[in-house]
């Protein structure tokens, strides 16, 4: 079996890119390791890219058997706070030019990332978020998050509580102390590394934000000395084996890896992946075997019937070209047969042809007639579904594109008109 054969047979994880902006121009971008411990399990990292618009071709990347969600910048407050923390004008500067990199939030990535979390909440696809992509599953589900967390969280901490979830200059390095629940999947990955008697592990992180109000649906497995909380799952939806699998870690096991090395900080932050992969998996089979399989059909009787619903399709139009009559209500679906039939490109024999003549077989005309009937309705539902799928800033632009264009149009007609009525003057003129 060839590499594109295999390729054609691994499960597929969706990941969301990043964006940048790198010599001027936007550049997408997921971190190396993710995807190479996607692809190290057994399956195929299907990037996709944070391009405006994209949040509305999600179908086109069918099908999906896990969804692993990552870096990003701060999700957008209004989804999930409307009074913003109650924080002041200054405090948001002051919070915003100290993460300036975190900040600036991308509502075209929220959009399509929030879209992905709910699919795989609707149907039990595998879902992994780390760090943003814990906040996003908590905010899908009707969750909060702090927008700062030092800000926000100092106030009820003491000193020796309080903890850095950040080092700038630190990226990788920067290690904190977090508690594991016991009797979660974490505690069962990290059994083997807990001291007696202890149930803590040192964990990167690299965020200002995280989990306030834990969606109902969530059990916590971590918490940092601040109380944050550090990882949850949903145990409704958590059996790898069988395909289930919707956690969300807030540190970055993937980060507590050596350098050029396949050894971690501790063994159990492989299994993060591992086990998301191997629900993966799971999921895959049991999507193929759940697909329908195509019962063996009687074929003359088959074709008997296709021949009976196509003769009757030619006989409507034949009796609705010989009455010249218009009205085609409740009558589509079968005229649309046989336009399908004709409109294929299916090669006829003379004989054939002379046959469908001599039927009045007029399908092609009905077929045009119905598409002009239609044309205006359709292009009007399909203007309000993709305007109803639009953000709020596209719809904004989009009005604001056709009002100049209305100013335009008004200007040139009016001009057109002026025009028009001198030629008409000059002319009434001359001829007098």
């Amino acid at each position: 079996m060839g590499s594109s054969d295999l390729s054609m047979i691994l499960p597929r994880v969706l990941i969301v890119s990043r964006r940048t902006v790198r010599k001027n121009k936007f550049v997408d971008f997921v971190g190396e390791y993710h995807l190479d411990l996607i692809v190290s399990y057994g399956a195929v990292p299907v990037i996709v890219p944070r391009v405006t618009g994209v949040h509305m071709l999600l179908e086109s990347f069918e099908p999906i058997h896990g969804v692993l969600l990552c870096e990003g910048e701060d999700i957008d407050p209004s989804l999930y706070d409307a009074e913003l923390s109650g924080f002041a004008p200054e405090e948001l500067e002051e919070i915003r030019a100290l993460h300036a990199s975190d900040t600036a939030i991308d509502k075209e990535k929220d959009t399509i990332e929030l879209r992905l979390a709910k699919l795989c909440l609707e149907r039990n696809i595998p879902y992994l978020g780390i760090c943003r992509g814990s906040q996003v599953l908590n905010v899908a589900c009707g969750g909060t998050l702090y927008q700062d967390i030092e800000k926000e969280m100092s106030k009820n901490c003491s000193l020796g509580q309080r903890v850095v979830h950040m080092n700038y200059e630190n990226y990788d390095g920067h290690r904190h102390l977090v508690k594991v629940v016991e009797d979660t999947p974490l505690h069962q990955w990290f059994r083997d590394s807990l001291e007696e008697n202890k149930m803590e592990i040192m964990v990167n992180s690299y965020h200002h934000q995280g989990v306030k109000k834990l969606a109902q649906r969530f059990v916590p497995m971590a918490f940092a000395s601040d109380g944050l909380i550090e990882g949850f799952y949903d145990p409704d939806a958590y059996n790898p084996q069988e395909g289930k699998f919707i956690m969300g870690l807030q540190f970055h096991p993937e980060r507590m890896r050596n350098q050029d090395s396949d050894n971690f900080d501790y063994p159990g932050c492989k299994s993060a992946y591992q086990e998301f992969v191997k629900a993966v998996i799971a999921y895959e089979k049991k999507l193929s075997c759940s697909a329908s399989i195509p019962k063996s059909v009687k074929l003359d009787q088959e074709i008997e019937k296709k021949r009976k619903v196509i003769v009757r399709s030619f006989s409507i139009a034949r009796n609705m070209y010989s009455s010249g009559g218009g009205k085609v209500s409740g009558q589509e679906s079968e005229l649309q047969v046989g336009a399908e039939f004709l409109e294929a490109n299916t090669a006829l024999s003379l004989q054939q042809e002379n046959r469908l003549k001599q039927m009045g077989a007029t399908v092609r005309n009905a077929s045009t007639y119905i598409e002009r009937l239609k044309m205006n309705e359709e292009r009007e539902r399909v203007a309000r579904n993709l305007i109803g799928k639009m953000s709020v800033g596209q719809l904004s632009d989009l009005i604001s594109f056709y009002h100049m264009m209305g100013q335009i149009c008004s200007e040139a007609l009016e001009k057109r008109l002026h025009d028009l009525v001198l030629h008409a003057k000059m002319h009434f003129a001359a001829t007098a």
